[in-house]
């Protein structure tokens, strides 16, 4: 096994490693919309802080040689399931035709108070 983690994204904000290869695979923890040099959330806005969580799950994917085509697996966790549009506009522009398996859930409440946050599964291809 080995841990992934990038400059380019947020350190983890509690006892857990950003990332994971093992056998060829690559875990994401979840993503939040953190900005990688404050390490605070970028904004209130859905929006915004999807398109930030998309840029930590790209920085990650890259530290590990992965890219979003090597994701076969995505659960997207929502403060309210009014974002689920929005949300999926931006998740949609990131991964292109590769559509990979995907769950999404609204939650009580994320960490920090983030409006959403994005965990993956990689495998090499």
């Amino acid at each position: 096994m080995k841990n992934i983690s990038s400059k380019d994204a947020p350190s983890a904000i509690g006892p857990y490693s950003p990332g994971i290869i093992h056998n060829g695979m690559l875990f994401l923890s979840g993503q939040l919309g953190i900005d990688p040099r404050s390490g605070v959330l970028v904004s209130d806005d859905t929006a915004l802080q999807t398109e930030q969580v998309m840029k930590n799950m790209k920085a990650l994917l890259n530290e590990a040689g992965f890219n979003f085509n090597n994701v076969v697996k995505t659960t997207i966790f929502l403060q309210s399931m009014d974002d689920f549009k929005i949300v999926n506009e931006i998740y949609a522009r990131y991964f292109g035709d590769h559509k990979p398996a995907r769950s999404t859930v609204q939650v009580a409440r994320l960490p920090l108070g983030a409006k959403v946050e994005i965990e993956s599964i990689s495998m090499v291809q």
